[in-house]
């Protein structure tokens, strides 16, 4: 497929939004042929890379990741594991102690530039490559590669043999194409997380002994070959021969990644969304090499259900944000939780049927967040975890039918705790450099989520929802960053929100608002309220009367320029703007003091406000003077 990256500069200034940069993105094509040493875990590569320059630089030199070069002894991702104040429990010093059997490693044996041979240098996870010749803007290149690689014993998402006996999980597990954007070069050396790849096409063929089977990227050329469940009804198949070996072709058009898995013992099941793609799943007969049996047939059974349940969590989330563009997905056991790749996942197995879902909507999420819209995860991980956990909570009670609820409570809680610690790092921190995992972890995931339901406080949930399905329309497969997502929401809404990622993205400044008085007579109330954080927000004070009746009194934040819409039936005053610069406000309502029963600030709680004892005012008769 020839995609439409070469027509994205005049189909963006159609878009009719104001961007702060002149949009452009590369391409890339691959062509692999794999062979696998099973006994080994061993294999030989080639590939052929199509590379298209479509920035405004010439290109004089470019880099490959090698992702497998970060299990050894003394690479960048060991020493930083075994000298973190809190190193993540899967890996910290496993790195140190692996054998030469054991270690990972990518070896680039040749590499031609347009046939001719190019000089190139490992440099422990990044190979560096100086061009014979530069690439012009526009101009396009074809490089040629041959490679051997050892799987690594698995401690990080990717190696042989995972904790319930996954033989192969195989992700970042080819020389890949470093990202070049408007950023410059991206050679992040592979040391905990998080990734950023060029949009291309991938023709992967892998040779491997005829007993495995395999599921990850793309679509199956050669199902009729394969059998395993791949095979079209009706379709005999010829009987493998012992000791045989088999290949595998896989095509994947519009991509950032590849992934696969692989292990004898594999069942092969599929489901189908209606109007959407084919689910695969990929798990052993027996989940957990290492549980009991009666473990495993609960096991079993989950994975049984898993995808009728999935298929509903598909059709929750294209109707909510977005439709997803390809025609497969694959769900695969393995690795060491659950890491997203496009087009599928791997995820362990041996769960509880809650966990097991979970785990699946919540990386089946990032094919939108991060597979589709593919925003750099180092730079913004808290657009690919926070809204893939804020998206998969509320799926979550739809595929279970729970009664709605404030689903994202456990992200706050997160945020909260975090603010607590005294650990918090802002989101713009890189990825790989925050201080502590835990505050990687919380502002990723749980701050992120609250980034979401905070901003649908401030522009009206409606807006938010318009806003989410607008931005997966506009930006899939486009890298989009926050201030992209930003101008859509202030386009949705009319407001001005410069000053949300000012504040929340780019600070640790946090919202705490309270009430500080209420003084009332026989004829009005007046209502004093003080702004103790940093961070200004517009305000919902709810005021309950002792006769059973309520209303909403609307402060909106002078520097957004709007006011979001009413959000329920309750009778709404909208009151004068609150400047950001002033600590306090005061305003006064037309009811005596005895007829108020209570006042509170935001009841619908997705105010991300640090301490809520002062956020309520109990009145039971008692009224200041």
């Amino acid at each position: 497929m020839k995609k439409l990256i070469t027509l994205l500069l005049l189909g963006f200034f159609s878009l009719n939004i104001s961007a702060q940069r002149t949009y452009w993105q590369q391409e890339i094509d691959y062509t692999m042929n794999i062979d696998v040493d099973t006994e080994k875990h061993q294999y030989q590569g080639d590939q052929k890379i199509v590379y298209i320059n479509n920035s405004p630089d010439e290109l004089d030199k470019v880099y490959f990741h090698l992702y497998f070069n970060a299990f050894q002894p003394g690479s960048m991702m060991d020493v930083r594991s075994r000298t973190i104040a809190d190193p993540d429990g899967r890996v910290r010093d496993r790195i140190s102690k692996l054998s030469d059997d054991e270690i990972g490693y990518q070896k680039i044996r040749t590499l031609k530039q347009d046939g001719k041979d190019v000089n190139f240098t490992h440099d422990g996870t990044i190979l560096v490559v100086e061009l014979n010749k530069p690439i012009k803007s526009g101009g396009k290149t074809t490089f040629d590669m041959e490679w051997d690689a050892q799987v690594p014993l698995q401690i990080r998402r990717s190696g042989w043999s995972n904790a319930e006996g996954v033989e192969f999980s195989m992700s970042q597990w080819y020389p890949k194409m470093v990202e070049y954007d408007y950023t410059g070069w991206n050679p992040n050396p592979y040391v905990g997380r998080e990734f950023h790849g060029v949009w291309g096409d991938f023709d992967v063929k892998i040779t491997i002994d005829a007993d495995y089977v395999i599921g990850g990227t793309g679509v199956l050329q050669n199902p009729n070959e394969i059998g395993h469940g791949y095979e079209d009804e009706g379709i005999k198949l010829n009987r493998r021969k012992p000791n045989s070996r088999i290949t595998y072709h896989f095509v994947a058009e519009n991509v950032i990644d590849f992934f696969w898995g692989a292990d004898p013992d594999f069942v092969h099941t599929t489901a189908q969304v209606p109007n959407g793609p084919k689910l695969h799943f990929f798990y052993q007969e027996t989940v957990d090499k290492e549980g009991s049996i009666e473990e495993n047939a609960a096991y079993r059974r989950y994975w049984e259900q898993l995808p009728e349940l999935t298929v509903k969590g598909f059709e929750y989330a294209n109707k909510h944000y977005g439709k997803y563009p390809y025609p497969q997905f694959s769900t695969v056991q393995g690795g060491d939780g659950g890491m997203e790749y496009p087009m599928g996942t791997l995820i362990t197995g041996g769960r509880s049927l809650g966990s097991l879902v979970g785990v699946t909507v919540h990386e089946f999420y990032h094919s939108w967040f991060q597979g589709v819209l593919a925003t750099n995860e180092a730079l913004y991980a808290w657009m690919d975890e926070g809204f893939t956990s804020f998206a998969s909570a509320e799926t979550m009670l739809h595929i279970f039918d729970r009664e709605p609820d404030f689903p994202y409570a456990g992200s706050y809680r997160g945020y909260y705790s975090i603010v607590e610690s005294g650990l918090e790092e802002p989101l713009t921190t890189h990825a790989d450099h925050f201080t502590t995992n835990r505050a990687y972890g919380s502002a990723s995931y749980s701050k992120g989520a609250v980034y979401l339901a905070q901003l649908g406080y401030v522009i009206g949930d409606d807006a938010l929802r318009k806003g989410m399905l607008t931005y997966f329309d506009t930006w899939k497969m486009k890298h989009p960053t926050a201030q992209d997502f930003l101008r859509i929401m202030e386009k949705e809404s009319g407001m001005v929100l410069d000053w949300y990622n000012e504040y929340f993205v780019n600070t640790t400044k946090t919202v705490d608002y309270g009430i500080k008085a209420l003084i009332g007579d026989e004829n009005k109330t007046v209502i004093e309220l003080e702004r103790v954080g940093l961070m200004p927000m517009p305000i919902d004070v709810l005021v309950e009367y002792t006769d059973g009746s309520s209303e909403m009194f609307y402060i909106p934040l002078r520097i957004m320029r709007g006011e979001k819409p009413a959000e329920n039936d309750l009778k709404r005053t909208i009151l004068e703007d609150w400047p950001w610069t002033n600590p306090s406000y005061t305003f006064d309502i037309p009811a005596a003091g005895t007829s108020i029963k209570r006042v509170s600030i935001d009841p619908s709680q997705r105010l991300a406000d640090i301490e809520q004892s002062n956020n309520s005012f109990d009145v039971e008769g008692m009224i200041k003077k």
